[in-house]
């Protein structure tokens, strides 16, 4: 059940209106079966496994809460009874089958994930290993299915037995109330990937229906189907020109394509995230968000505070932080400060933390060496930046060009290169071949080439092109007055009540008459689905 199908808008149009119809004790258990029912329609075999990662994340929680009130309960007991170290023996025991808890669920269900996206991956790479030694044996795939949305669900649910753990979050004794985090279904598709403690507040509690509340989600929902139906779904057709016929679309039009991936990309992401986020308005649930203009980033660092930020933070509350003080490396940094030198005694925890954060983060995109190889250069890039950081100061303190409007948007215009750049590894889906067309985009350029007969040739018309220049305009005024003013909804509303509907009305006619449909339409899924 596709966001952009009218079988999902009738969906959350029954949902939403039975929400607020049916008694408001019944608003969250309503969410849990439409949020299985949604689910459902997408296979029903996916309920098995969402269904496994919920009953063992509420088994788990659960015995981590006992335990850690088991201890408590003891040393309340024998207070003034037990010496510092009988105290400190009994809370390590305490911990350590906390721990082993903890990596039982952790096991299981990053298990299943790891079976059901990697083990082809595994076998193609086998088979690679064993034809580079002339061996006549292979290993044959296996047919398995890949339940939509399992490696946002799978990172939202092990953070949340995580924070039980670790104690900054109470296990939720309502299996059902937990099963509905799991499950919560707008943002199944392509998350964000929500914290307990920060979903729980608004997701489990009654809401009236409030026509300001309701009002922002529509604004936000309509904005979102406006960047996926006109701008994403509509660019995507010379996108796939360029990048799937990589013998015709050479030199210039790499770099043509780079450029209108960077858009497609942002909008079908980005737009998702604003469906998501305003159904879940509508309902008075706040979802977190999961960008803040990224394309506005002066530096890769704060591009990545600013693009999935929830996956950001995941990684890094989860696995660098983790891997970075853990003994083995606080040893090998000792090590390597004895042996070596301070300064590269101080780099190793980070490097290696920042090292397994990228190869994650480039795996967990999918089972290929494309996103593993973007996620290191990624690391690559970020590494060589901050090593170059004192050459970068005695560089501003000289020429004094920081605080330049036209520096700044130096700035800007280099990271949304490079950027774009290392996302072709995403564009063509090889190695080698993106290596290639990279090179080519810088021998092989002829401004000739890029002229009106050859867009043209891209599948798109000339009002096509007039069109996405308008939206693109659009996008980056709605960017420049977030960034300086804040919210547009609330600039909106905060003018005259037919202010907000015609402005409404405009967003609503825009998605209807400039959408990307017609004869032979079809409707592509979220770029995230896949994931």
């Amino acid at each position: 059940m596709l966001f952009t199908s009218y079988s999902f808008i009738g969906f959350i149009t029954i949902v939403f209106l039975l929400y607020y119809l049916l008694p408001k004790k019944c608003q969250w258990p309503l969410l849990l079966v439409a949020s299985y029912v949604f689910y459902f329609f997408a296979s029903p075999s996916y309920l098995i496994f969402i269904g496994a990662t919920t009953v063992s994340a509420y088994l788990v929680s659960r015995k981590l809460d006992s335990l850690q009130t088991e201890q408590e309960a003891y040393l309340k007991a024998k207070k003034g009874e037990l010496s510092r170290e009988e105290k400190k023996a009994y809370k390590a025991a305490i911990k350590a089958k906390k721990w082993k808890w903890l990596l039982l669920c952790l096991f299981f269900n990053l298990g299943i994930l790891a079976v059901l996206k990697y083990t082809n991956f595994m076998i193609a790479n086998i088979n690679g290993i064993l034809s580079a030694f002339h061996s006549d044996g292979h290993l044959s795939f296996v047919n398995l299915v890949l339940p939509m949305g399992i490696s946002f669900y799978t990172f939202q649910t092990m953070g949340y037995i995580i924070d039980v753990y670790r104690g900054t979050s109470k296990a939720e004794k309502n299996p059902f109330k937990l099963a509905l985090f799991v499950s919560f279904f707008p943002q199944l598709v392509q998350g964000p990937i929500s914290r307990f403690n920060d979903l729980s507040q608004s997701l489990f509690e009654q809401h009236k229906f409030d026509t300001k509340v309701v009002g922002y989600g529509l604004y936000r929902i309509t904005w979102g189907y406006f960047k996926k139906a006109v701008i994403a779904d509509r660019i995507l057709t010379a996108v796939n020109a360029i990048i799937h016929d990589p013998e015709t679309y050479q030199g210039g039009f790499v770099f043509v394509g780079m450029l209108f991936y960077a858009l497609e990309l942002y909008a079908d992401f980005t737009g998702g995230i604003d469906i998501t986020i305003g159904i879940a308005q509508t309902m008075g649930i706040k979802v977190t968000e999961n960008f803040q203009r990224p394309y506005l980033s002066k530096n890769i660092k704060e591009y990545w505070k600013r693009w999935h930020i929830t996956m950001g933070t995941w990684f890094t509350d989860y696995i660098f932080y983790p891997i970075s003080v853990c003994k083995p490396m606080l040893k090998l940094s000792k090590f390597s400060r004895s042996k070596f030198r301070e300064a590269i005694g101080k780099r190793v925890p980070v490097y290696l933390s920042s090292f397994a954060v990228w190869f994650t983060t480039g795996i967990w995109h999918g089972a290929s060496w494309n996103f593993i190889v973007w996620g290191l250069m990624n690391f690559v890039v970020i590494m060589i930046s901050q090593e170059l950081e004192p050459l970068y100061g005695k560089f501003h303190s000289r020429f004094h060009v920081k605080d330049k409007k036209w520096y700044g948007a130096f700035e800007i215009i280099r990271t949304i290169l490079l950027m774009s750049c290392l996302r072709m590894f995403d564009c063509y889906r090889d190695v080698p071949l993106t290596f290639k067309m990279f090179g080519n985009m810088f021998t092989n350029f002829n401004l000739a080439d890029l002229n009106a007969e050859a867009f043209l040739g891209l599948g798109l018309t000339a009002a096509d092109y007039a069109l996405l220049f308008i939206c693109f305009l659009i996008l980056l005024t709605v960017s420049l007055v977030q960034e300086k003013k804040g919210s547009v909804r609330d600039l909106i509303f905060a003018r005259p009540a037919w202010c907000k509907y015609v402005v409404f009305g405009i967003l609503v006619l825009a998605v209807l008459i400039f959408g990307a449909y017609g004869i032979g339409y079809d409707q592509s899924q979220f770029i995230y689905n896949q994931f």
